[in-house]
């Protein structure tokens, strides 16, 4: 992964990345008492905006917190630290602690000034041998929390289950729940089956993933039929097809699932059409208001 660029905002503050420092008794280092969002940005617009603001504070109301700024003022601070890296094609991602208070206490919940800090960094390409041969995954049980529609700091379970498929040489874990597909680590997963895109419903097991709506809607664009169903083990092993999509990842055809092969092997004429229609849909929006 390449390395950050180099402004950061730190609670108001725009300054070089490696003299940001927090307080170690920020509750986000002690609890992973805090929610993050992490934006692309294609040509220097930022994607889906007002999806990601939306989720960000749907996460905050999550965990008991009011969001520290209105959607103008993330707006002003994303924008901002977009320009001063050099614009083009990145990504940012910023974060909202519940902040630092003198000591560690488990509760009650202080009032205290809440830590905001936001990076940017490269924009990850899909390379042109994904785009021909896929990606290849693996599956594992479901190890997270209760409330994985919080899109929190606490990533260790997220960790630990993608470490899996770098063990194994693959792009992503897809996880099950009781016999069912949920999602993959740090990715929405869809299904093909018989020319339909299928997507497990939005639950308290599931973060709703802002670039899986997008999908959607070019799947709609595309005039490929989408809906959310429950998913069994044996229909995603079954699949046609399987994609994976994130905001640093678009949508990616899955190709191997432990070792076997999704059905051709290779990308699918669906997942085509929708990537396709994805490229479209980035150009139309170049040099539009965000």
């Amino acid at each position: 992964m390449a390395a950050p660029l180099p402004v950061c905002y730190l609670n108001g503050a725009y300054l070089p990345l490696e003299e940001a420092r927090v307080s170690p008794f920020d509750r986000g280092f002690l609890y992973a008492d805090g929610v993050y969002e992490l934006v692309p940005v294609y040509g220097g617009r930022p994607f889906r905006f007002a999806a990601h603001s939306a989720r960000l504070r749907r996460s905050l109301e999550g965990i008991r917190m009011e969001d520290p700024h209105s959607d103008d003022e993330w707006r002003v601070i994303i924008g901002t630290l977009v320009e001063r890296n050099g614009g083009g094609d990145q990504y940012v991602y910023w974060q909202v602690t519940r902040g630092a208070e003198n000591g560690r206490n488990h509760a009650p919940l202080p009032v205290v000034a809440r830590t905001v800090f936001a990076f940017c960094a490269p924009l990850p390409t899909t390379t042109a041998e994904t785009l021909e041969r896929g990606v290849a995954c693996v599956t594992a049980e479901d190890t997270r929390w209760a409330r994985c529609d919080i899109k929190s700091v606490s990533l260790l379970a997220n960790v630990l289950l993608r470490q899996l498929a770098v063990d194994a040489g693959c792009a992503e874990t897809i996880l099950l729940r009781d016999g069912e597909l949920m999602e993959a680590s740090s990715a929405a997963v869809h299904v093909v089956l018989d020319g339909e895109v299928l997507m497990p419903p939005n639950s308290r097991r599931i973060l709703p993933g802002t670039t899986r709506g997008v999908v959607e809607e070019m799947a709609e664009r595309c005039g490929v039929p989408c809906r959310t169903a429950s998913i069994s083990e044996a229909q995603l092993r079954g699949a046609q097809e399987v994609w994976i999509s994130a905001a640093t990842r678009e949508v990616q055809a899955v190709t191997a699932l432990d070792g076997h092969p999704v059905g051709t092997g290779r990308p699918g004429e669906l997942w085509r059409r929708v990537y396709g229609q994805l490229q479209a849909y980035k150009q139309e929006l170049a040099g539009t208001p965000w």
